[in-house]
């Protein structure tokens, strides 16, 4: 599967950098596991309710040396800034997933994508609260790729999924104008209506905006990841979180594989965020996720005015 054949090579270059994200996120996911199986999770914290670990520092020195080895004029942003790029050699993964290539044709809109155009947004270790206290399913590694500030591909990597045959890992991938791959989606019931949120960042207005959706069930579980795919598998209709905690490197793959699969991702208001080399880090006006065949609009406007307006002045 991950052998590189000349026609895979000659590839447009949106498809080799998300057929090489499938196989680097995997990578990065087994050094997490193995920093989880050493006991010393190297915690430090960056901020207020916002830790780092060694598995979030080595799994991106694994997928930013391993970017940049392929594909050295590609900008690319990790959560955790500047990295050390002399990683041992079996971190260094060169490989290409053929069978995403050979099974899917790169949309004729993106064929001509020059590196210029593109921006990969990377978070090693999304829901890193989680890893630290044992939710380890929660936990997700994320590539995004954006063509011209806007996110049209992504890789959601959970280290600690178990397949049927018993082994750890799975890969999801999304393209618009293509689809997804790598899961089952399923379409959220019917007869409910299921919301996710953050489990610990919450505040006033992040819960007024789910009081006014009233919600038959509200999923509070962490990382941005693992909330897009409540929506792909059918867990929950809308992903709702009306406050600022959020960055780019958390939504810019899940944004492309859900939009992919024809959910949405915007912002509280209803607005793409950009994803451009020049942008700010913060998703300052919040997140509202949509699965496929939920309204998008109708949640909208079913927000406060008040939750709108408070979000809209920070940005």
């Amino acid at each position: 599967m991950a052998s590189v054949t000349a026609a895979a090579s000659a590839a447009p270059l949106l498809m080799r950098i998300v057929a090489s994200s499938i196989q680097i996120a995997g990578r990065a996911g087994r050094i997490i596991r193995d920093v989880m199986a050493k006991g010393d999770l190297g915690i430090v914290e960056k901020g207020k309710d916002d830790l780092q670990t060694e598995a979030d520092r080595s799994a991106q020195r694994c997928i930013m040396a391993s970017l940049e080895r392929l594909f050295p004029n590609v900008t690319i942003i990790g959560e955790e800034g500047k990295s050390d790029l002399k990683v041992p050699e079996d971190w260094l993964v060169t490989e290409m997933n053929s069978e995403f290539l050979e099974r899917n044709a790169c949309p004729d809109g993106l064929k001509q994508v020059k590196e210029s155009d593109l921006v990969i947004w990377v978070d090693p270790l999304d829901g890193t609260s989680e890893y630290t206290q044992g939710f380890l399913e929660r936990v997700t590694v994320l590539i995004g790729i954006s063509v011209n500030d806007r996110a049209v591909g992504g890789v959601i990597h959970q280290p600690y999924f178990k397949t049927d045959n018993g082994s750890l890992g799975r890969t999801i991938w999304g393209v618009k104008g293509i689809g997804a791959g790598g899961f089952n989606p399923v379409k959220p019931p019917s007869d409910r209506f299921i919301v996710t949120t953050t489990r610990s960042h919450s505040n006033a207005l992040v819960q007024s905006a789910l009081d006014a959706l009233s919600p038959d069930e509200v999923l509070r579980v962490g990382g941005a990841g693992y909330k897009v795919l409540q929506l792909l598998e059918g867990n929950a209709h809308a992903y709702v979180f009306a406050s600022a905690g959020c960055k780019k490197w958390d939504t810019c793959a899940p944004e492309a594989v859900l939009e992919a699969q024809g959910g949405m991702l915007t912002d509280i208001l209803g607005r793409h965020y950009s994803y451009g080399k020049d942008v700010s880090f913060p998703n300052a006006c919040g997140v509202l996720g949509t699965a496929s065949g939920t309204s998008h609009q109708d949640i909208l406007a079913k927000l406060p005015d008040a939750v709108k307006q408070a979000m809209n002045k920070t940005q």
